[in-house]
């Protein structure tokens, strides 16, 4: 199972000026259809991996999450599953399978892979 890029999200009341002050760095914001209105930004990276900033609301809680893409959702599932951890899925979205956990650090974890476009 290989990692292919690591995510941070975070779900905040003060994502607008985040978004300003990723812009002033001069990070390179990705453009996405805004769905119901809703406030975010996300800053790619070359390798894949991205910074990722969406507006607290109804259905959209604050917290972060540290999101990992991998080569096979189904496969860490089950390897999860093996080791006595009890993801959450599979959900599929936005062309990916994603699984949800909980670190016990407290942080809110999801592991996804794209789906196939069969």
């Amino acid at each position: 199972m290989k990692i292919r890029s690591i995510r941070f999200c975070s779900v905040t009341p003060e994502a607008e000026q985040f978004i300003s002050f990723m812009n002033n760095l001069g990070v390179e914001q990705r453009h996405f259809e805004e769905a119901a209105g809703c406030v975010g930004g996300i800053f790619p990276a070359e390798d894949g991996s991205w910074v990722e900033i969406w507006q607290e609301g109804e259905g959209m809680p604050a917290g972060v999450m540290l999101q990992l893409v991998v080569d096979d959702a189904d496969a860490m599932a089950t390897l999860a599953k093996s080791n006595g951890l009890e993801p959450s899925g599979p959900m599929d979205a936005h062309g990916e399978r994603i699984y949800h956990l909980q670190t016990p650090a407290g942080i809110a974890m999801s592991f996804q892979s794209a789906l196939d476009s069969d």
